[in-house]
């Protein structure tokens, strides 16, 4: 209710000439206009939400609902959540939403030709309203009788508690900037399961669960046939079919919505109001070049953690369309059936998935080219060695489609190809790029006006851009008085701005003279403190002082634009004289520590994988997506905080580790050893050079502990003496019991057997022991670690 009331409050703070013009619904026989579209909206009571015309082309205009953003009305809103004709635009003269007398809601062209109805009828009165859900509604005023709402009819965004049944679906935009329909859509298909599926210009595929999974090895059933899915205001998604899953926020109510994004994924975006950018608090698909079509036919899809997705011609293929790269690639040769003139060219990692002629077990190379060869549409074939059967398994290819390079893919593609040509540069381009902005036009049809309509119209533009002047001038003094205002407060409703500057007494009293020691590491001292909002907070000491204040904000700055959601969110600071504070969110689950070493064990297999998982991510983020080099440098199960979901956050990443990242071979800017016992690389006792690898050996024997549930620093073998350097007991240890057949569930914590995944608990074991090989040469980084845990079912060995 709180935050209802300052939304509203701020929304008629900010543009109170927009409240004083805008409707509150609209009545039979009433109209809104398209040729006055910043006035004709109709704004929900709570200010949340706006509906009315929004630009998508040149003189044309789609009707819809969306966020009310700061500005008081933008052509084309940011975040769109309804369209009621996104695949047909009106004309940008003449056209209007009507609400008819026979309770009908008609949208005419200029040429007043019907473009969407909501074919609905009434002899009573009627009122189409904006509900403070952003549901639009069209009902009668006497009774509660509903005749039309916008929940019905979904396009690609579902609102909190607004449900996906058997009678809606949701489709994807063709891009950020162009509305209309894409190629995928979120629906149930008819065993009740609800699933993503590629609809693209010439094939369509489901990619979503993993089609090569029954349903119920993806978690879901199929026996419930109410088939209806939705999320709720505190972040859950719970569906139907089983499939359920909270966002990294869950338990706040704040403004949420579910899109289905043009690029083919489901993501959850989130923000606390409008003063703060949305952000993703979940998503369905965290390796999209698995999704069908991301880049259309005869080309690949590779992913790089700083420059994103990127879109790839095959060799011997060019981009068909350079302004819509879902359209794929065209051939610049003209096939053969001659089979003396083919050849084929070897991509080692790169994947096609689907679409395959033929299938043959055990086959040798040579059979499987001479197959595709007898076969004048074969286009090429994967050749790939199953090790857990000992076998190779033969694919030839009738299309080239969904195709993706992959280090960890166990596989050869060969594409089939003219003799004679050299077809080695490939032709790509940013995936961001692949659908450009389509820009719709409308033709309108002057009509001769007379000489006193002309000067009227005339003097109502005169009037209108002294208004608009006006309304300018007095927009900007509120908007700078207002942050004027606001930033010389010092109260903490500056939260919503992002993390602030606390001062010391501020912190001191919050922590009770920082006495509720919660936690210790070797950067400093944690302590429990409440803040005068009432929120808890982890509040951390740091030990040195010695930084000067430029440096040390210049460095709280970079954690500051840090934004993952695995990794633990920071309020504020303090830098006051030599004292150097962090304050963070409080995680009530406590670490990963606490959790495996209670009585009470909370942590069954399904959530000690998710944890390695979701570690795993933020030390990928940290190591190679950051425009920082950041090492943690201090991996263990008391960094790894657990929310109220279980889900983990990363902690403690001190600001001794931000310095000097140009020179990432160089351990010179460590002047000690960094670390706690029993988690520590080798390189560091050895002096080598110091690179992220020593984080990738620390989450290897976290992962260990977390299988085993023993502690490296307190295991002890039988018939080893002595100190091993970096303490190498519990992966010694584990090492030997690996020559066992039955060796993953010697090792296992015994809390966790029961209805234990074997398969993904063997690959876990697996992805730790070579996190530890003693050469950090040898060892994944984290985005291969990443790699390996989201694809298992295909690395089972």
């Amino acid at each position: 209710m709180a935050f209802t009331i300052s939304y509203f409050f701020l929304a008629y703070l900010l543009f109170p000439f927009q409240c004083s013009s805008s409707l509150s619904s609209l009545n039979k026989g009433s109209s809104l206009s398209v040729e006055k579209y910043a006035e004709d909206v109709i704004v929900s009571s709570n200010g949340m939400f706006s509906a009315g015309f929004f630009q998508v082309g040149e003189n044309a205009f789609s009707f819809g609902i969306w966020f009310t953003e700061l500005q008081p009305h933008t052509h084309n809103p940011a975040t769109i959540v309804w369209i009621a004709n996104r695949d047909n635009p009106v004309n940008g003269k003449l056209s209007k939403l009507s609400l008819l007398n026979t309770g009908n809601i008609l949208l005419l062209d200029a040429g007043q030709n019907n473009i969407w109805s909501s074919n609905t009828e009434s002899n009573t009165p009627l009122e189409l309203y904006l509900k403070e859900d952003g549901n639009l509604v069209l009902r009668e005023l006497q009774g509660t009788t509903i005749l039309w709402q916008s929940y019905d009819f979904p396009t690609n965004t579902l609102l909190p508690n607004q449900p996906l049944t058997r009678y809606t679906k949701l489709g994807s935009s063709r891009s950020q900037s162009n509305h209309s329909s894409g190629f995928y859509k979120l629906f149930f298909d008819d065993n009740n399961i609800i699933r993503l599926e590629y609809d693209g210009p010439d094939v369509s595929s489901t990619y979503w669960p993993p089609p090569w999974l029954l349903s119920w090895q993806a978690g879901r059933f199929n026996y419930n046939s109410s088939r209806i899915a939705l999320l709720d205001s505190h972040g859950k998604f719970i569906s139907s079919d089983n499939y359920i899953f909270s966002t990294y926020d869950y338990g706040t109510v704040m403004q949420r919505r579910l899109t289905m994004d043009s690029d083919g994924n489901i993501r959850v975006y989130s923000r606390k109001s409008l003063l703060e950018n949305w952000y993703v608090s979940w998503q369905v698909i965290y390796d999209t070049c698995t999704i069908h079509g991301i880049c259309g036919e005869n080309s690949t899809c590779s992913y790089h953690p700083k420059k994103g997705k990127k879109c790839s011609c095959l060799q011997g293929y060019k981009v068909k369309n350079h302004n819509d790269w879902s359209y794929g690639c065209e051939p610049m040769f003209d096939f053969t059936c001659n089979r003396s003139h083919s050849t084929f060219l070897k991509l080692p990692g790169f994947e096609l998935y689907g679409y395959d002629i033929n299938f043959v077990e055990n086959s040798t190379y040579k059979n499987c080219e001479t197959l595709c060869l007898q076969d004048c549409n074969c286009k090429g074939f994967q050749h790939t060695f199953e090790r857990d059967q000992g076998i190779f398994k033969c694919y030839t290819k009738l299309n080239l489609l969904n195709g993706r390079y992959s280090p960890s893919f166990r596989g050869t593609t060969y594409l089939r190809l003219p003799k004679g040509n050299n077809f080695t540069k490939q032709e790509s381009m940013s995936v961001e790029d692949r659908v450009c902005l389509v820009q719709i036009h409308k033709d309108y049809a002057k009509k001769p006006i007379n000489n006193t309509v002309k000067f009227f119209l005339w003097l109502s533009i005169a009037i209108g851009c002294f208004e608009l002047v006006c309304f300018f001038v007095v927009f900007v003094f509120l908007f700078k008085t207002t942050k004027k205002t606001t930033s010389d407060q010092n109260s903490y409703h500056h939260t919503l701005l992002g993390f602030r500057r606390y001062s010391y007494s501020e912190l001191k009293v919050a922590t009770k003279n920082f006495s509720n020691e919660i936690g210790k590491g070797g950067g400093g001292v944690v302590y429990l403190g409440t803040l005068p909002d009432q929120r808890q907070a982890a509040i951390k000491r740091l030990n040195e002082a010695n930084q000067g204040e430029g440096e040390f904000l210049a460095e709280v700055s970079i954690i500051g634009r840090l934004n993952h959601m695995n990794l633990i969110e920071m309020w504020g600071y303090c830098v006051e004289g030599k004292h150097r504070i962090l304050v963070y969110e409080y995680m009530k689950n406590d670490s990963l520590a606490e959790n495996l070493s209670s009585k009470t064990n909370m942590l069954d297999w399904s959530k000690r994988y998710d944890i390695a998982l979701g570690t795993a991510r933020v030390l990928a983020y940290l190591h190679e997506e950051c425009l920082e080099w950041i090492l943690h440098c201090d991996i263990k199960p008391q960094n790894i905080l657990l929310d109220s979901n279980y889900q983990p956050k990363l902690a403690d990443f001190g600001l001794s580790k931000l310095r000097n990242r140009n020179n990432v071979n160089s351990n010179s800017e460590f002047s000690m050893i960094r670390g706690t016992r029993g988690y520590m690389a080798p390189e560091w006792v050895f002096n080598l050079p110091i690179t992220s690898k020593v984080d990738v050996y620390s989450y290897g024997i976290v992962l260990l502990e977390m299988i085993t549930g023993k502690r490296s620093t307190m295991m002890n073998i039988e018939g080893v003496d002595g100190e091993v350097a970096y303490n190498g007991r519990l992966v010694t240890w584990v090492r030997e019991k690996k020559r066992s057949a039955c060796w993953v569930e010697e090792i296992m914590d015994p809390s966790i057997v029961i209805n234990c995944d074997l398969i993904k608990m063997e690959i876990l074991a697996k992805v730790a022991l070579e996190c530890v090989e003693e050469d950090r040469d040898i060892r994944p980084n984290m985005s291969q670690v990443v790699e390996m845990l989201e694809s298992n079912q295909r690395l089972v060995e």
